[in-house]
């Protein structure tokens, strides 16, 4: 768990959305990928509405959002205070308001259970923490393999979500049968989208989502596609169309009807 601020040396600042996002990242640690700026681009977010990310890192999905869609309230919950500054600056250097409160899963502050809101977003650790060999980077660690559980983490969106509100989550496809069970304890109306790397390939990742008192049948969405092709054959980006309109152009990227 990283606790002592990045120093400046140690920090590169990255281009996201076509250069509409700029973000302060670790040289050694949990850098941001697509993954967080494809689930910002899923939240149906309003002007004046409000969204939470629990686990929020740095805030590259919460500094998405934000640019994406003007006006919103945007707050994060982050266990490692290193994280935590990093994500306050991020957000203050893209324009953005917002609050970022310190604090655990699984002992969430008083601060935040006073609280509701019209969204929640996650992209909890992706492995168990006893399932593989530690990452040799705290921070990178306790964002890939952290040790509360994954029922953890959908049961604090469901509680603080307000009535009718979203909860999305992105997560690995091996841990769906866990994500479904923890989402039907708190959440209806869930679907769930897989994302597959290219035509013929099993899905790697899903996107899932529930709603707070939600009574829809469940819905499971054909894949969405990441890359063009069957295979990478040349240098450069082989994205499909919707996939780079989100990443280069900030579109968002709604669940199908």
């Amino acid at each position: 768990m990283r606790a002592e601020p990045f120093a400046e040396a140690a920090l590169t600042r990255n281009a996201f959305l076509g250069g509409r996002v700029q973000l302060w990242q670790p040289l050694e640690g949990y850098r941001a990928g697509i993954d967080p700026v494809l689930l910002a681009a899923t939240v149906p977010a309003r002007a004046g509405q409000s969204v939470l990310e629990l686990g929020c890192g740095a805030a590259p999905a919460l500094c998405c959002l934000g640019v994406r869609v003007a006006g919103l309230v945007l707050t994060g919950l982050e266990i490692q205070p290193a994280y935590a500054a990093l994500a306050r600056r991020n957000l203050a250097e893209n324009a953005l308001t917002g609050t970022v409160i310190e604090g655990d899963i699984a002992d969430p502050p008083a601060v935040l259970k006073a609280q509701r809101f019209d969204h929640v977003i996650a992209n909890p650790p992706y492995f168990e923490a006893a399932s593989r060999s530690a990452a040799p980077d705290a921070g990178r660690e306790t964002a890939l393999a952290g040790p509360v559980p994954l029922a953890a983490w959908v049961a604090l969106a469901a509680k603080r979500l307000a009535p009718r509100g979203t909860a999305t989550f992105i997560q690995r496809a091996e841990r769906l049968p866990e994500l479904i069970s923890a989402m039907q304890a708190g959440l209806g109306s869930l679907e769930l989208w897989p994302l597959a790397p290219r035509a013929g390939r099993a899905p790697r990742l899903i996107l899932a989502r529930g709603r707070k008192g939600g009574r829809a049948a469940f819905r499971l969405h054909a894949p969405l596609l990441l890359h063009a092709g069957a295979a990478h054959l040349e240098d450069g980006e082989d994205y499909t169309d919707v996939i780079r309109a989100v990443l280069r152009e900030g579109d968002a990227l709604n669940f199908p009807p």
